[in-house]
Formats: C-alpha cells, sequence, structure tokens
C-alpha cells in the first residue's frame, strides 16, 4: 500500500466560522507570487454535488442533517472523485489542498470528518487546523446570515466543538503518519495565517 501521492496533499480543517476558507483564499495568491502550484478544493463542495444530483439535499448545510450511512457514501465518493482530479491537476508535482472540517456536528452526535476510509483515499502530508478565540468563531456565526449554524450552540459550544476537532484532528494523522499544524487566524490577520500555512508547506 503506498503511503503518500505523487503530489503533497495538506487537509485544512476548522470549526464553521473559524475562517478556514478565507485562509485558504489568501493562501492561493500568496502561492501564486512565490511560484508554488496548488489545487484548491472543498470537501463539502463533492459531498454536495453528489448529493443534489442524488435529490437528497438542497444546500450543504443540509447534509450533516441526512442518515449517517448515507454521509458515510457521499464522504467517501468525494474522496476518490478529489484524488481523481488532483491527478489530472497537478500530475507529479504540487500541492493538494483540502478544505474541510476534523468534526462535524450531526443530529446523531459529532462524526469525523477524516475518518479511515476517507485517509486511504486523500494519504496526507499534513493536516493544519486553523483556530481563532470561540469568542471570534461565535461572533462570525451570528454576521454570517447565509449559513445555517444556530445547531452549533454559541460560545460553549464552540469552544467545545473546537477542542474535540483538534484532538480528532490529531487521531486522523496518526494513520498516516500526517504532520498536524495548528494556524491561528485571529480577527482581520487572515494573510498572516496564510504566510504560516504556506511556510509550513514549504517545509514539507
Amino acid at each position: 500500500m503506498k503511503l503518500r501521492h505523487p503530489f503533497k496533499v495538506v487537509v485544512v480543517t476548522g470549526v464553521p466560522g473559524v475562517g478556514k476558507t478565507t485562509v485558504i483564499k489568501e493562501l492561493q495568491g500568496l502561492a501564486e507570487k512565490e511560484g508554488v502550484k496548488l489545487h484548491i478544493v472543498n470537501f463539502g463542495s463533492f459531498m454536495l454535488d453528489t448529493a443534489v444530483k442524488l435529490g437528497l439535499v438542497e444546500d450543504r448545510d443540509k447534509i450533516r442533517t441526512l442518515p449517517l450511512r448515507r454521509q458515510l457514501e457521499l464522504q467517501r465518493e468525494a474522496a476518490k472523485r478529489i484524488v481523481a482530479e488532483a491527478s489530472k491537476a497537478l500530475g507529479g508535482d504540487g500541492v493538494l489542498i483540502i478544505d474541510t472540517h476534523a468534526l462535524v456536528k450531526t443530529v446523531a452526535g459529532y462524526w469525523p470528518g477524516l475518518p479511515k476510509h476517507v485517509l486511504d483515499e486523500l494519504k496526507p502530508d499534513m493536516i493544519a487546523v486553523v483556530e481563532a478565540s470561540p469568542e471570534e468563531v461565535a461572533a462570525r456565526q451570528a454576521r454570517d446570515t447565509t449559513r445555517y449554524r444556530v445547531d452549533i450552540g454559541g460560545v460553549e459550544g464552540v469552544k467545545r466543538l473546537m477542542e474535540n476537532a483538534r484532538a480528532a484532528s490529531i487521531a486522523s494523522a496518526i494513520h498516516y503518519a500526517s504532520t498536524v499544524a495548528i494556524v491561528e487566524n485571529r480577527e482581520g490577520q487572515a494573510a498572516k495565517a496564510a504566510e504560516e500555512l504556506l511556510k509550513l508547506i514549504k517545509n514539507l
């Protein structure tokens, strides 16, 4: 069994509202300036695409309300499609960046975003955990009216989810000896967080 893909794989995780997608956008701009080839995908978008085609949901925030066995199928299919797309886009060079969650709060409890069947497909070199203070995250969630996140539970709910998500990231990293990087995304400092993340990626 091969332990790595020809291209490097960096999984960027973070609880909803932590700003990881913003950090990834900043990362993309920095990487272009420095000549680092990236292929960026959103794991949820791949799951959503399949779920919509099957008539299961209409938006990504409803995915976590589906029966877990159905989510499991969507998760595995997404991982396979992401690797296939990255193989075509990157070949044997560059870095695949995957925007996802290490842990998802569902109607049946916390659910791992990076279980072994997903890791077997992705084979990550690094799992980056984007973090901010629970107060900042809860405030960002409240401001973002485009997403349904009231079920996460305010500051205390965010704090619990962040603690468990960090633990889940470390647990997932064990399977493929992936490095785990904690990246702080302070309010208004996404560019600084992206700089730190790019530095870590270049050291892989």
